[in-house]
């Protein structure tokens, strides 16, 4: 949606609209719409994706840095088959690991979705990857989103 926005413009000024659970926290503040807006909004749907429904209470004390003892596959989505190999384990992981990078609250803290679609497609694995799905914990995921940008 924000491709659509005047070139000339980084940023513009709108009413607010959208669906509450799939808006950037600073839209539903300031009404201003960026890219980084779509970023956070693709986050959402990704994570819904795993989840296999919307995230949302997950988002609010996970943002609130509280500590979260639940592991990833925990809140995957129980009526798909669970990955069963390593491969299927590492694509689970590196979507997770986009979505919550995406999900960053500060805007600036998100990746771009160029960034994204490079983590997404590239053949390198952070090593977050070389771990097995049942160790993986939200909170890994938050503490290693930072770095997405470097995938």
């Amino acid at each position: 949606m924000a491709r659509k926005l005047e070139h000339s413009c980084s940023s513009w000024i709108t009413i607010f609209a959208g669906t509450y659970g799939y808006i950037a926290p600073e839209l539903s503040s300031t009404n201003v719409l960026t890219e980084k807006c779509d970023v956070y909004s693709f986050g959402v749907v990704a994570l819904e994706v795993l989840m296999g429904k919307h995230p949302g209470d997950l988002l609010l004390p996970f943002f609130g840095q509280t500590e979260q003892p639940a592991k990833l596959k925990d809140i995957l989505d129980r009526r798909i088959i669970a990955p069963s190999t390593v491969d299927e384990e590492k694509n689970v992981i590196l979507v997770a690991l986009m979505a919550f990078a995406c999900l960053q609250v500060s805007p600036k803290a998100r990746p771009t979705m160029q960034q994204v679609y490079q983590a997404l497609t590239s053949r390198s694995h952070p090593e977050l990857m070389l771990r097995p799905l049942h160790e993986i914990r939200l909170q890994d995921l938050h503490d290693f989103c930072g770095t997405i940008k470097n995938i």
